[in-house]
């Protein structure tokens, strides 16, 4: 019986590939080859070779966004696992009600990030507003009202995650632990922490890549205001493409720059993390 189904692999896997073919490889084979050209329609595309990708590199608005997004990535990975870590810790304990403040704290994940951003905007503005000011009047309201954001609508999430993690630590080992005399802070660093590898590896992974890829969240709390200076790539990206006629191929470089960076990067901590599990 199970030969016989291998032999219609194929016919099963092919409507899979042909749609993965139509919705994402073809379009990024036809959007790096575009990365090469000048154009303002795919018809009218004219090669222009490494232009597009030396004018990235003297695009202060880019670069200003990419140092941008990277302290916002670096803040939110950070305060989010962290944040995440803290509830799943006390979220597993034997405290009543465990189960309904899971579902509220995993409930700002299923909101939209363009709702999301303007609720956060018109929160944020009612308290900066006491003192004369919005949260596009200085970068650093944009930053943090950022930060925020993304805490609130994550740390849900990824707690459930690390709740799965501290939920499959074997009980003998916490026990024999217990009975060496482990302290708190020892059966934390030496038990639990390496136990939850698996758990840091996802976590790590998703508020990595979502922080280099917000898009909706940006564009709704700050639009990049004032002056863009709390652009992120991926708003910057868009505002190339669709907002400086001309500069439809720079658009597309930074595009694929974009990708490959994000792709490094995961790739990158995706290695580390999977090594401390191994050594864990």
């Amino acid at each position: 019986m199970q030969k016989s189904i291998q032999k219609y692999f194929a016919l099963f896997a092919l409507p899979g590939l042909i749609c993965f073919a139509i919705a994402f490889l073809i379009p990024m084979v036809m959007g790096v080859v575009l990365s090469f050209f000048k154009f303002s329609t795919v018809t009218d595309a004219t090669f222009n070779g490494l232009e597009n990708y030396r004018n990235i590199f003297i695009d202060k608005e880019f670069l200003s966004a990419l140092w941008f997004t990277i302290r916002f990535t670096i803040v939110s990975v950070i305060t989010i696992n962290l944040g995440a870590f803290a509830l799943a810790m006390l979220l597993t304990r034997d405290i009543k009600g465990t189960n309904l403040f899971r579902t509220v704290f995993f409930m700002p994940n299923l909101i939209g990030g363009i709702v999301l951003g303007w609720i956060w905007q018109v929160i944020i503005n009612g308290i900066l507003l006491r003192q004369g000011v919005t949260i596009v009047s200085d970068p650093k309201y944009g930053f943090w009202g950022l930060v925020v954001l993304m805490n609130w609508q994550n740390i849900g999430y990824m707690m459930v995650i690390y709740i799965a993690g501290i939920q499959n630590i074997s009980h003998d080992l916490i026990e024999a632990a217990q009975i060496d005399g482990a302290g708190r802070w020892t059966m934390l660093r030496s038990v639990i922490l390496p136990s939850i590898m698996p758990s840091i590896t996802i976590c790590s992974f998703l508020t990595l890549t979502n922080g280099f890829k917000l898009f909706d969240q940006n564009l709704a709390l700050t639009a990049g205001a004032p002056g863009k200076q709390t652009e992120m790539l991926a708003l910057n990206i868009f505002n190339t493409f669709y907002g400086r006629s001309g500069f439809e191929g720079v658009g597309q470089a930074k595009a694929v720059l974009f990708t490959i960076l994000v792709a490094i990067i995961a790739l990158s901590q995706l290695r580390l993390t999977r090594n401390k599990e191994v050594e864990a």
